[in-house]
């Protein structure tokens, strides 16, 4: 298991500035924003001579991108702006072996049409189940023709917001193409931090084969996905590690939702949590 961090957490005028900080951190594992490479998260079009320049920095710095992050509403109710995202996933997906990288992060999209981590009353109906099967279907196709997985994250907000639905979804596209991003903070609906370590331990039971990613931060209530940095909130870090190592998960373990200031205590935090999993 690898610690890594969000490449955003870390905002400077170039990539090389950026990366630097992250090495200077002692990590050698990112989730790559193309964003901290001067373009938007998810461009219509990717010049490949930026692809080249990144693959450079990276390479200068021994960095390896754990994964690429690509999120957008695969369910919004405007089906144009689902058919602009899938447009731009295919074209973050054929610059992905360019820069080394081989799976994109996804969420799995709410029926809010103004914010994409915002709750829905409509995200239970049918209906959105059968959008969000559609798109990930064709989603899946994209990545078969750039052979790249992608990952897709269960939160309390979107569509798939539990363990369950997470491998529902799996079951459902049977793909080698499809796997998981687990994030411990994000799977807890109101009223559920009582069943912390059973809803865990749930999880990991039904996800463990499929989990490819993984991400660390934190929670301070239920109800909604967690938004502190690790080991300042609830969340028994010592359990999420534990299943994590017990699950064979040999991947990145990706610290994000922290501001820069609080990086150094995280990274040293993390490493405690993964050493007592070790020696346990």
């Amino acid at each position: 298991m690898h610690i890594g961090i969000f490449s955003k957490t870390f905002p400077r005028q170039t990539l090389g500035e950026t990366l630097d900080m992250v090495f200077d951190h002692g990590l050698r594992h990112i989730q790559f924003d193309l964003s901290c490479a001067g373009v938007s998260s998810m461009p219509e079009r990717i010049d490949p001579t930026l692809v080249a320049s990144i693959r450079r920095e990276l390479d200068a710095r021994q960095m390896t991108i754990a994964a690429v992050s690509g999120t957008y509403n695969m369910i919004h109710p405007d089906l144009e702006q689902r058919h602009a995202g899938l447009s731009r996933l295919r074209e973050l997906a054929s610059a992905c072996h360019g820069l080394g990288a081989s799976i994109i992060t996804l969420s799995t999209g709410t029926r809010d049409p103004e914010n994409m981590w915002r709750g829905h009353p409509h995200n239970h109906s049918p209906e959105a189940w059968d959008d969000l099967v559609n798109a990930m279907g064709e989603a899946v196709t994209i990545a078969e023709a750039s052979d790249i997985v992608l990952a897709f994250e269960p939160e309390v907000n979107n569509v798939v917001d539990s363990a369950k639905k997470a491998r529902r979804l799996l079951d459902t596209i049977q793909s080698p193409h499809l796997k998981v991003l687990i994030d411990a903070a994000n799977l807890f609906h109101a009223g559920e931090l009582p069943r912390m370590e059973a809803i865990l331990e749930e999880a990991f039971a039904l996800l463990s084969d499929d989990i490819v990613v993984a991400h660390a931060k934190d929670l301070r209530q239920d109800g909604d996905a967690g938004h502190e940095a690790a080991g300042t909130g609830l969340l028994d870090y010592d359990l999420y590690v534990k299943l994590l190592r017990k699950s064979g998960f040999a991947g990145s373990l990706i610290l994000h939702s922290l501001a820069e200031r609080q990086a150094s205590t995280a990274i040293a935090f993390l490493r405690a949590r993964i050493k007592l999993a070790d020696t346990a």
